[in-house]
């Protein structure tokens, strides 16, 4: 088992859109990510809650993997019943088990991920 956890401030997502910074947000989250993110009044809380869970994906796996996981690789989505969850996009990867809880309150997200 190996675990990985990350908190942001959430300002450090604020004023990013995409006409000015896509390029910027593309480098670490997939279209399907801005596409939630952005739909959302309060999306600066929703991009640091995903890059809190990349980070922990990629501390996580830092004991497992030899290489560096670009975070573009690591898609958080949100399954039917709206839990979040790791769409790892690295073939040789996708044998684990990803569980992952983030959160996000005021100022600050957080992001906690298992890998077995």
């Amino acid at each position: 088992m190996h675990i990985g956890v990350d908190i942001e401030d959430i300002s450090r997502f604020e004023n990013k859109t995409l006409e000015y910074d896509s390029k910027f947000l593309l480098k670490i989250f997939t279209q399907n990510e801005l596409d939630y993110c952005f739909k959302n009044k309060n999306y600066a809380a929703h991009l640091a809650a995903r890059y809190c869970a990349k980070e922990a994906v990629v501390k996580a796996l830092s004991n497992l993997y030899d290489k560096l996981v670009p975070y573009s690789k690591i898609e958080i989505l949100k399954n039917e019943n709206k839990s979040p969850y790791v769409n790892i996009l690295v073939d040789e990867l996708k044998k684990y088990n990803y569980s992952l809880s983030i959160s996000h309150e005021n100022d600050k997200a957080i992001a906690f991920v298992i890998i077995n």
